[in-house]
């Protein structure tokens, strides 16, 4: 039996939890006077669109690496229609 390689692609995004199907997640890290910031694009260049305290709830849809960074194109949970992009470094799995 062949697996064809989309299909082996998807699988392996769905475990890095990185998956376009999106996977919850949670800023952490960011410290108690500090934000997050949520990005237009995957890299420090792209505009700030806002800024996310620790705990902000996020769907986290797909990653990409930019100069060795993972970002992750999130929405917030309870505003879904704001989408951006954050380090990765900073989402916690919920």
């Amino acid at each position: 039996m062949r697996r064809s390689t989309p299909a082996a692609i998807l699988m392996l995004l769905l475990i890095s939890g990185c998956g376009g199907l999106g996977s919850r997640a949670v800023v952490e890290g960011a410290g108690p006077d500090e934000l997050l910031k949520l990005r237009a694009g995957p890299g420090l260049g792209f505009n700030v669109i806002l800024g996310l305290p620790d705990g902000t709830r996020l769907i986290r849809r797909d990653c990409v690496v930019e100069v060795g960074q993972l970002w992750c194109r999130v929405s917030l949970a309870d505003s879904p229609g704001i989408t951006g992009y954050v380090s990765e470094d900073y989402l916690s799995d919920l």
